[in-house]
């Protein structure tokens, strides 16, 4: 919320609620690289952060609650990005994508 201030002050832009982030990033063909499976984790990661905020996304123990924990144990889902580090990173890339300041989506 605070980010959306910032630029709606700075730059004039309209601040975007989570959901809008959230719609704009699933949308986003740059997730392409990772199986079907592994996208469905990431639009589940999409739609909690919608509701929730993006601090739950930060923690690891997201995926132990449903719905995610439907996909497998925590590090079943990890492998799915490669292990542990890779989720991380995916974390961080959609971190990076939902509060991209311009409208066009980096590759």
């Amino acid at each position: 919320m605070f980010i959306s201030i910032i630029l709606h002050v700075a730059y004039g832009q309209k601040p975007k609620t989570r959901s809008e982030r959230a719609k704009k990033v699933k949308q986003d063909s740059y997730w392409d690289k990772y199986g079907k499976q592994a996208r469905e984790v990431i639009n589940v990661l999409l739609e909690k952060y919608a509701d929730e905020g993006i601090e739950n996304l930060e923690d690891a123990e997201v995926l132990r609650v449903k719905p995610i924990s439907e996909f497998g144990r925590p590090l079943e889902i990890m492998k799915m990005f490669g292990g542990k580090e890779g989720y991380h990173k995916v974390i961080k890339e959609i971190e990076e994508r939902l509060y991209q300041t311009n409208g066009a989506m980096k590759r």
